[in-house]
């Protein structure tokens, strides 16, 4: 399955409301295995991003729709990483001429 890392930034709504920050990840974790896929991991951060999550998702489509409905409830905005494992990798570097 597709690897997506995400580094999350709190919104002011997400800032206001991060008491609640550990229940919304459990929901996200149920909203991506509803959608088939998985919240491996989800680390809160200390730097220029709030929180760091390792998901996984049967296709880009639908790491991409979780995403969306995430960031539509309004606590966070994201930059995702497409992350690739070295099997992945290497057929990646295998298509190279």
């Amino acid at each position: 399955m597709p690897t997506f890392i995400s580094l999350i930034s709190w919104t002011d709504q997400g800032v206001r409301k991060s008491k609640e920050s550990l229940d919304r990840a459990k929901a996200a974790s149920e909203l991506a295995e509803r959608m088939g896929g998985n919240l491996k991991e989800v680390y809160w951060t200390v730097g220029p991003y709030d929180i760091v999550s390792i998901a996984e998702f049967p296709d880009d489509e639908t790491g991409t729709a979780f995403l969306l409905a995430i960031a539509a409830q309004g606590n966070i905005r994201t930059t995702t990483l497409r992350a690739f494992n070295a099997e992945e990798m290497n057929g990646i570097v295998g298509k190279l001429s």
